[in-house]
């Protein structure tokens, strides 16, 4: 699961903690003081607010010296992965690591893996076993007893703290506010960041050349892009900007959300299982070129130890993530509520924004309401984005990073609060394999221009490898249009839809012989069955209620009714 986003795992953004360590010297302790305006319930979710949206720059803030004693409890007991504890240290004493491949030591006689641990550029002893998982295994426990005995008695806490995450001041005659860090991260020569905004660029045009009639339905865009040894190259696309105004129905036909982002998760989810159905074939050529790989002593698949995933946005997402540009935290100038009004949790009608807090929410009467972009990023980047159903074949499947392609856009303070901050120290009570995992969030070089008035924007295309075209969908209804390049049949059903998405799922579980699976009578006991990822997600919708965010809003079990 970790290894899913091999390469850095960055949750600093400040000195190296392991060079702390390794000096027995204390970690600095006190917090940003906090300063806020009123917020406003209602998030106005146009294009052209972006711009409004768009915030100054956090301030670094210091590393929290204490440890959830239960965190290192559940470790002793082996109730942790020590892969897993080791990540869990990282976000919270917020330090960089990374699991990397190196030589055997001490004249090792035979054929062994070797790897260690590599803490903020700090590299720790070296483990080995006859397979890479053991001895990333090894190499994770020793880096852990080497920084849980260099940790003073006073570092561990009986209980994480409580209370919404702070969110930075502004200091208006500083120096350090005028650098904004999403500027500082498009500045780095880091290749992720030329490459993506590149290959999401040469993919989407070649769709719209393919189909200029549809090239007003790239307004908001969202892609998921694979990065390899040879380079980086897109494998699921989506557009729009809506969900449907139909009424929920138990045949799963219609789609629901077809906002960019969750677009192109469904499309990624039908990239999986295209991989998947590669990997079950039992031809070890076909096999070879999925991107997935068995982990060892275990019946889940994970993607190769080469290959990291990346999201990238032309625009911030709907909710948390566009917080105003004058909003600010002060616990003497605003209420608890007015502040988890604008951080806390947000819906979408008809493509507009409202806070779960909100009055006009309750008005809204029978319409379809989904949970917000920004709102669905942070639930991906703990739960996975491979949900429930693929969660019977592979582990979590994070991404590394989130590239945010909009020009008018300053700082990725929003982003940060939004997928971060909400839940931080929620690692230690989600269930083995599940983790909060902290994507690197930066801005990089605008390649699909927003186009906010264009006369398609109720239309949605999605795309994912292996297509021969796309499809173009209309969100408000939740099916294709008839002048779709790809249509499934005369319903118009999208291929995204719940029921072309159980259709997948029952051809894997047949090549995988999984009887268990086969035998669920339904959609949503399929997704049940998932015991792991349904205790994540339930401990993730109470983390939020108790943090002060709102309750997370469900649709009703019938969208979930319909039959094998």
């Amino acid at each position: 699961m970790l290894g899913r986003g091999r390469g850095a795992y960055c949750v600093s953004r400040g000195s190296t903690f392991a060079q702390i360590l390794k000096s027995n010297v204390a970690v600095p302790a006190s917090f940003s003081s906090l300063v806020q305006q009123p917020a406003s319930e209602f998030t106005n979710a146009s294009s052209s607010s972006l711009d409004q949206t768009c915030s100054s720059p956090p301030k670094n803030s210091p590393k929290p010296e204490m440890i959830p004693k239960e965190l290192i409890d559940r470790y002793r007991r082996g109730e942790t992965h020590a892969v897993s504890f080791l990540y869990q240290l990282s976000q919270v004493l917020q330090f960089q690591v990374e699991m990397k491949e190196t030589v055997t030591t001490g004249g090792v006689v035979g054929f062994y893996f070797a790897f260690c641990a590599v803490i903020d550029g700090v590299q720790y002893k070296t483990g080995m076993g006859i397979n890479k998982k053991e001895a990333r295994v090894k190499a994770a426990q020793l880096a852990v007893e080497e920084l849980l005995s260099n940790l003073v008695n006073d570092a561990v806490q009986p209980d994480a703290f409580a209370g919404p995450p702070p969110l930075p001041v502004k200091e208006q005659n500083s120096q350090a506010s005028d650098a904004r860090p999403g500027r500082a991260m498009f500045e780095m020569k880091n290749p992720v960041q030329d490459q993506v905004p590149s290959a999401v660029k040469e993919t989407f045009s070649r769709l719209m050349d393919s189909c200029p009639e549809f090239s007003g339905c790239g307004g908001t865009v969202a892609a998921f892009v694979i990065q390899s040894p040879t380079g980086c190259e897109v494998v699921a696309l989506g557009t729009g900007n809506y969900n449907t105004n139909e009424s929920l129905a138990p045949n799963g036909r219609v789609l629901h959300d077809s906002h960019a982002v969750v677009t192109a998760r469904r499309s990624l989810m039908r990239y999986m299982y295209r991989h998947l159905l590669l990997f079950y074939s039992r031809n070890r050529s076909l096999q070879e070129k999925s991107v997935f790989e068995l982990v060892e002593n275990t019946k889940l698949l994970s993607l190769k130890n080469h290959l990291t995933l990346h999201l990238y946005l032309n625009q911030l997402p709907k909710g948390a993530a566009q917080i105003p540009s004058h909003l600010r935290l002060s616990p003497l100038s605003i209420s608890a509520w007015e502040v988890n009004n604008q951080i806390g949790l947000h819906v979408t009608v008809d493509g507009k924004v409202f806070s779960v807090f909100s009055s006009t929410l309750d008005q809204r009467g029978s319409r379809i309401i989904s949970m917000s972009a920004t709102d669905k990023i942070t639930q991906w980047q703990t739960l996975g984005f491979q949900g429930a159903l693929l969660s019977h074949f592979i582990e979590p499947i994070y991404v590394n990073s989130i590239l945010i392609g909009n020009e008018g856009c300053s700082d990725t303070r929003g982003m940060e609060v939004a997928v971060n901050q909400r839940v931080d120290g929620i690692t230690s009570k989600l269930p083995m394999y599940y983790c909060l995992y902290r994507p690197h969030i930066s801005l990089v070089p605008s390649v699909i221009p927003i186009d906010a008035l264009s006369t398609q924007r109720t239309l949605s295309l999605n795309w994912s490898q292996g297509d021969v075209s796309i499809e173009v969908v209309d969100s408000v209804v939740g099916r294709s249009v008839e002048e779709s390049p790809f249509k499934s049949g005369p319903a118009l059903a999208s291929r995204l839809c719940k029921g072309a998405m159980l259709s997948r799922f029952n051809c894997v579980a047949k090549e995988a012989q999984r009887e268990d699976l086969l035998a669920a009578v339904s959609y949503r006991e399929a997704k049940m069955m998932a015991k792991p990822y349904q205790e994540a997600k339930s401990v993730l919708k109470s983390y939020l209620a108790m943090k002060g965010y709102g309750q997370w809003i469900d649709k009703p079990p019938i969208s979930d009714h319909l039959t094998m």
